[in-house]
């Protein structure tokens, strides 16, 4: 029954983190917040996946490697932003 549970809280931080990235569009840096959540989720389901099926941990450190780079990205993409646009409002500049 606990182990139910667990997966019901993956699965509510999965969709709520994907609510937050489709809603919150105004500050890029909330969109990173909810990119991490929702990567954070996966890997929680992940962990819980590999215990089911008694299988190596070692794909966990490959995804984890590519999560660091991907937030590693995105907090360059945002401070190249503030540098040249001041704040990090998607509105504040025209992408065409």
């Amino acid at each position: 029954m606990m182990v139910v549970n667990v997966w019901i809280l993956v699965l509510i931080m999965f969709i709520l983190g994907n609510m937050i990235f489709v809603s919150k569009h105004k500050h890029l840096l909330i969109v990173l917040l909810s990119l991490e959540f929702i990567v954070l989720s996966i890997f929680f389901f992940m962990v819980l996946l590999f215990n089911y099926i008694e299988y190596d941990m070692y794909m966990l450190m490959i995804f984890l490697v590519f999560s660091v780079c991907e937030g590693a990205l995105g907090l360059s993409i945002l401070v190249s932003m503030i540098r040249t646009h001041g704040n990090d409002y998607f509105q504040s500049f025209n992408l065409l």
